[in-house]
């Protein structure tokens, strides 16, 4: 972690299948995704970055850190998980001092619900999505 500290990440089903998968790809490596000049750290965020502008998306339109946000946005205003469980799986601090000296809370059981959530809601986009019809409006 950035902050040097512990940051535990609950994995839905998916993510622990795509991980498997891609185990015989890295190997013993300590990262799935290292970086490409050392494979003692892991891969930059310009390194990702890079990726999606060679993919087509303008630096306006994904950023690497943006897939957090789109994250952050989806699971709040889609899915209606609880704020604080959503920034406790994003690693973000309580804003007061007074907080951070007393709440220790780590959501962990909430997180794992949301976190198998957030990938089935993942998996269905894939999947083609659920469409939701608009009503006729009568003029």
């Amino acid at each position: 972690m950035k902050m040097k500290q512990p940051h535990i990440v609950p994995l839905s089903r998916q993510a622990i299948e795509i991980l498997a998968d891609l185990k015989p790809l890295t190997g013993a490596s300590r990262y799935v995704f290292p970086s490409l000049r050392s494979h003692t750290r892991p891969m930059s965020n310009n390194t990702v970055n890079a990726a999606l502008r060679r993919m087509g998306y303008d630096k306006d339109v994904m950023t690497g850190h943006g897939f957090r946000a789109m994250a952050r946005t989806i699971l709040d205003e889609i899915l209606h998980e609880n704020p604080y469980v959503i920034e406790a799986q994003l690693a973000h601090k309580v804003p007061d001092q007074l907080g951070r000296a007393y709440n220790r809370t780590t959501h962990l059981a909430e997180r794992r619900l949301m976190m198998q959530k957030w990938a089935d809601y993942l998996y269905g986009l894939k999947a083609g999505g659920a469409i939701i019809p608009f009503k006729k409006v009568r003029t």
